[in-house]
């Protein structure tokens, strides 16, 4: 099937050369041009304009966008003009699923499809496969499939669900690894509530492990004042933890096993202390959408907020109130701040 890759990054370039694999014809187009170098092959045309990209295509034409949410307004505008009735615009990056639903409203004046598809895998994706979760109308979603199938890992990738239909004609795509979730918006709306889950697990694994390697606390006791509390029990915390050896334990038969927890074992592997990291942890959005729509379906989700929360504190953010605390407690105690632990733990 012939397409249209629009964003050359990590996740775009590792696309193309999987949908390659698969047998699939693509016109590339990326703003930089070391970009478009780096996918040029067999089964890849790259072009340096979206003129070009548009020309080189068959109609019905598809076209897959993989830029930041904040870049789709403008490629649309720049895009849409070029297009004829008929044509398929798919978005795969993380838009607001709000944003889809009045994309897709403003093509359609034009009969142009717009196909919503959150997508996961990472830069892993490429020999792991993509997991899709795609909004938009029935036949639009049909016309991809082929390209979805491709991008998606396989039924290989998992055992089969003890009670589900066995693989084979009639079994749900969900099987393969992407799915039609609804109309428009509805993959993105998945994949929203996705990576607010992926915080949550992210955040319980980096607060257990913490909680493992300060598990020698009870040694490093120097003294005490009025201004800390006393450890009540220094003799229960006495361990010195082997954390590159525990989480390698734990992805052999634990219930916590998972990806996340490979790449845990794998970067504890690399550098055990973690020294190349600053701690200041991004978040792309998803987990600001999830809770606003969890505070409009008043459903409770404490564990997601905290663990988005966090991620705002661990750049900073929480400095200024941290500070006013602290003024406070001097204003109606005297209390003065003490001297910032080291960051390795010690006192």
């Amino acid at each position: 099937m012939q397409y249209g890759m629009i964003g050359l990054g990590r996740m775009g370039a590792n696309m193309v050369r999987r949908l390659g694999g698969g047998g699939h014809q693509c016109v590339a187009f990326d703003t930089h041009e070391a970009a478009r170098a780096a996918v040029a092959g067999p089964g890849v045309t790259a072009v340096s304009t979206l003129e070009q990209l548009v020309g080189a295509l068959a109609t019905p034409r598809v076209l897959w966008m993989m830029v930041p949410a904040g870049a789709v307004e403008t490629v649309l505008a720049a895009l849409t003009p070029l297009l004829q009735a008929g044509d398929t615009i798919i978005d795969g990056g993380n838009s607001y699923y709000r944003d889809d639903i009045r994309r897709a409203a403003q093509l359609l004046p034009r009969q142009l499809h717009y196909v919503d598809v959150g997508t996961s895998g990472g830069v892993a994706g490429f020999e792991r496969g993509y997991c899709l979760m795609v909004g938009g109308e029935p036949d639009a979603v049909l016309a991809i499939t082929p390209l979805l199938a491709t991008l998606a890992p396989g039924n290989a990738a998992a055992l089969p669900t003890p009670g589900r239909l066995p693989f084979g004609p009639g079994a749900s795509s969900a099987d393969q690894g992407y799915l039609h979730c609804g109309p428009h918006g509805a993959g993105h709306f998945v994949k929203m509530v996705h990576n607010g889950i992926e915080y949550g697990i992210m955040g319980a694994y980096a607060e257990g492990m913490s909680i493992l390697r300060h598990a020698d606390a009870g040694k490093h006791i120097v003294g005490t004042d009025a201004e800390t509390t006393p450890m009540a029990n220094p003799e229960f915390y006495q361990y010195d933890l082997n954390l590159p050896e525990i989480t390698e334990l734990w992805r052999r038969g634990s219930v916590i096993g998972s990806w996340l927890l490979d790449l845990t074992a794998a970067a504890l592997v690399r550098d055990p202390t973690l020294a190349a990291y600053e701690g200041r942890v991004s978040d792309s959005g998803e987990g600001r959408w999830t809770l606003a729509a969890a505070i409009e379906e008043a459903v409770p989700a404490p564990i997601l907020s905290a663990a988005l929360f966090a991620r705002f504190s661990s750049r900073g953010n929480a400095e200024y109130a941290d500070k006013l605390l602290s003024a406070m407690r001097q204003g109606f105690g005297g209390h003065h701040e003490q001297a910032a632990v080291p960051k390795d733990g010690a006192s």
